[in-house]
């Protein structure tokens, strides 16, 4: 049953709630490996659902072109304070919709249309607003790419010095959506500052880890930092800017009214409650476990013949290279989602596959360590994949995996869901 109760939803639109129902049943009996999936806490599922969806709030606190803030005021100034402290930053905007939006202000506060900027190639683990062609990013602007050695899998600093110095672009974004390895930030402001560059830091899939003290952070590094709330910060579907006080004004106008409208109260509500969440001593315990797990499973799929690119991982994200096991990411993907086992499809380094059906499998260990599975159960989780990889089209060997692993996690309570009826 989901918690907390849809009751009024089940009352007035049946049909919905049961769909709702149903998700919380799969998010529950599934292993779920998509890196930037996680379960939120009952806490930050009551201030997502809260009155607060009902107020508009065009503006700043204190500069808002509505009346009756009196008390949506304090929710965003908490919420800015939150993730001051946490993060150490001089500046937060809180009201970004998604991570998105957010990197697109970037862009807004620094560049003008023809601008040339800098980021990881999408293909070798960068993020669409990095300046893909399909991206608005890619169409306006002039984006530069630096990408990832062929061998090593990792990005190297000389490349993106050399680059740097030849383009001279107006913003290097560092970060993106597939890293497997830790981000040398230091070095890219060392670049960023030779080269009169704005830094930016795209920490979207490593906020939590970041602020968990198991991953490197960019503060006092980057000039401007942005990510989503959600993934390893285990908040609602939202994002943050976090900047020096130097880039404070030129980034909050990028959004309002540069971009948005009036924010979402109840995310920015929700968003404190996880900010509250991830300054609490246990979190920072949960961020260590959570590279523990994904160190764990990464040794285990290598002894079980998986190629990982870079040869393994530093933070919680794995991505794997299918081309030994003569089957694409997505038939794989496909197969291990009929075997209780959640991940996507991804496009590796230098893959001579197309993006709609790459090599590679990307997954992250978020989401399973929140509900309570440790290092010693990653050699099982890594025998299901190979399993399921194997199996393939065999949906009775696929059927047998999802009961195995539906009988596990029956011992492991799951945040927003429970098996009271």
């Amino acid at each position: 049953m989901h918690q907390p109760s849809l009751s009024h939803l089940s009352a007035t639109d049946p049909d919905l709630a049961a769909l709702v129902e149903a998700e919380a049943t799969r998010q529950h009996d599934k292993i779920r490996l998509i890196a930037s999936e996680n379960y939120v806490s009952p806490a930050v599922l009551e201030a997502t659902g809260s009155v607060l969806t009902n107020k508009y709030s065009e503006g700043y606190p204190g500069k808002r072109y509505y009346e009756g803030q009196q008390l949506v005021d304090p929710i965003e100034e908490l919420a800015q304070e939150r993730a001051r402290t946490l993060f150490g930053v001089p500046h937060a905007n809180v009201q970004p919709y998604s991570g998105s939006p957010a990197n697109l202000a970037v862009y807004l506060a620094f560049m003008k249309p023809g601008d040339t900027f800098m980021s990881l190639e999408l293909a070798h683990g960068g993020h669409l607003t990095h300046g893909s062609p399909v991206s608005i990013t890619g169409k306006w602007l002039r984006p530069v790419h630096y990408g990832v050695g062929r061998q090593t899998g990792r990005v190297d600093m000389d490349e993106v010095r050399d680059i740097a110095r030849k383009e001279s672009p107006k913003v290097i974004f560092c970060g993106g959506t597939a890293i497997p390895r830790t981000i040398d930030f230091p070095a890219f402001a060392e670049i960023a500052r030779e080269t009169g560059a704005v830094l930016a830091a795209d920490i979207a899939h490593i906020a939590g880890l970041v602020a968990g003290g198991a991953h490197p952070s960019p503060a006092g590094y980057a000039d401007v930092i942005t990510t989503t709330t959600h993934k390893t910060l285990r908040g609602p579907r939202g994002a943050m800017i976090l900047t020096t006080e130097e880039h404070a004004t030129a980034i909050d106008k990028a959004i309002f009214p540069g971009l948005q409208g009036g924010p979402h109260n109840h995310t920015t509500a929700a968003i404190a409650v996880a900010l509250k969440e991830a300054a609490e001593p246990g979190f920072r315990d949960y961020a260590r476990r959570i590279v523990a797990n994904a160190g764990a499973l990464a040794t285990a799929l290598t002894e079980r013949g998986f190629d990982l690119v870079s040869g393994g991982t530093d933070n919680h994200l794995i991505l794997i290279d299918l081309t030994n096991r003569g089957i694409g990411g997505k038939p794989a993907a496909k197969a291990l989602d009929l075997a209780g086992i959640e991940l996507n499809f991804n496009t590796v380094p230098f893959d001579p596959r197309k993006p709609w059906n790459p090599s590679g499998m990307r997954l992250g260990t978020a989401a399973i360590t929140t509900r309570g599975l440790t290092e010693e159960h990653m050699a099982s989780v890594a025998e299901w994949i190979d399993r399921a990889v194997t199996a393939a089209e065999d949906r009775p060997a696929l059927d047998r995996i999802a009961a195995e692993i539906q009988d596990l996690l029956n011992g492991f309570p799951m945040p927003g869901w429970s098996a009271a009826r």
